[in-house]
C-alpha cells in the first residue's frame, strides 16, 4: 500500500565510465573510441527522509583521480564533480543531512564509493554482502571491494530472507525504518549478496536490479542480446557464474510474467537516459 506521501524517484547518473570501445561495450560506434557506461542510483523522497540507491563514486574518488588498477585501466571514470550523488542532491535543494537511508544492490567500487558522502545515513544490504566485503574471503573479493569507501562509522543494516516472496523471488520486506514499499531482493550471483531493490511507486512496481544483467536486452531469453565486451565481463566477474545466469533467467521469468514491473539496471546508458527523461 502507498504511503500518506506519494513517493517520488528522481533518476540519477553518479559516475559515467569510459570503457575502451565503443563498438564492444555499446554496441555501436568506433572500435576504437572510448565507450559510455552510467552508473544508475535513484534518490526516493518519502516519509522517512530521503533515500538514496546506491551511491555511484564519491568526493573521495574524485579527490584522489583513482579508484582500482582495473576500473582506470579498463573503464575510467570521467571524474566530474556534478556527477556525485552529493552534489546532484544539492542541485535538487536538498541538503546531505536529508538522506536517512542508503539501500546498496552490493558494495562494489562503483556502487559504493559514495557512502562517505552521507556519514550519518544507515546502510541497508544483504547480510551476505556485508560479510564478503568486510571479511574478503576470496581473491575476487580482494579486488572488486574498496575498504576506504566505508572506512567512518558506518550504521549497517543487513538482512537475510525469511521465505518472504513478492512475485515469486525471495524477498525482505519491512527495512528498519523504510516505508513498506521498498524491498530488498536478493539477487546473488554477481556478488554473494547481491540484490536489487523493489520500489512500489505510485504507477506501478519498478526493481533496480544492479548488476544482475548490463543491457535491457538481456531481459529477452536467451539473455545475450547484449554487446560483447559487457557480455564477456558478465561471464568473467562474477562471484558465482552459475548462480548468475539462474538469477537472470529468473529475471526473464519476472519480465515475462510481469511486464507492468519496470526492471532497470546499473549501467545502461540508453535505459538510463529514457528513464531520466535525457534526449
Amino acid at each position: 500500500m502507498i504511503g500518506r506521501m506519494a513517493l517520488k524517484i528522481h533518476h540519477l547518473n553518479c559516475g559515467t565510465l569510459c570503457p575502451l570501445s565503443q563498438k564492444l561495450f555499446n554496441g555501436r560506434g568506433s572500435l576504437l573510441k572510448p565507450g559510455m557506461l552510467v552508473c544508475h542510483c535513484l534518490l526516493l523522497e518519502t516519509e522517512a527522509g530521503l533515500v538514496l540507491i546506491d551511491t555511484g563514486l564519491g568526493r573521495e574518488d574524485l579527490r584522489l583521480g583513482f579508484v582500482s588498477p582495473l576500473l582506470d585501466t579498463f573503464s575510467p571514470p570521467r571524474y566530474h564533480a556534478q556527477e556525485t550523488a552529493l552534489a546532484q542532491i544539492k542541485a535538487l535543494g536538498f541538503a546531505p543531512e536529508e538522506v536517512r537511508h542508503i539501500v546498496l544492490t552490493h558494495l562494489d567500487l562503483d556502487h559504493a564509493g559514495g557512502l562517505a558522502d552521507f556519514p550519518k545515513a544507515r546502510v541497508h544490504l544483504h547480510l551476505n554482502e556485508y560479510q564478503g566485503a568486510v571479511s574478503q574471503p576470496s581473491l575476487a573479493e580482494i579486488w572488486r571491494y574498496l575498504p576506504r569507501q566505508w572506512k567512518h562509522d558506518v550504521q549497517w543494516e543487513t538482512y537475510e530472507p525469511l521465505g518472504e516472496t513478492w512475485k515469486g523471488l525471495n524477498a525482505v520486506r519491512s527495512l528498519r525504518g523504510l516505508p513498506e514499499e521498498i524491498l530488498l531482493i536478493p539477487l546473488r550471483g554477481h556478488t554473494r549478496g547481491h540484490s536489487g531493490i523493489a520500489i512500489q511507486t505510485p504507477t506501478g512496481w519498478l526493481l533496480h536490479a544492479g548488476d544482475a544483467f548490463f543491457e535491457r536486452g538481456q531481459l529477452s531469453f536467451p539473455g545475450i542480446n547484449c554487446s560483447p565486451g559487457l557480455l564477456l565481463l558478465q561471464v568473467l566477474e562474477p562471484w558465482n557464474a552459475f548462480e548468475w545466469g539462474n538469477t537472470l533467467l529468473k529475471l526473464q521469468l519476472l519480465s515475462r510474467q510481469h511486464p507492468d514491473v519496470q526492471i532497470l539496471c546499473s549501467h545502461d546508458p540508453q535505459a538510463f537516459k529514457e528513464q531520466a527523461g535525457q534526449p
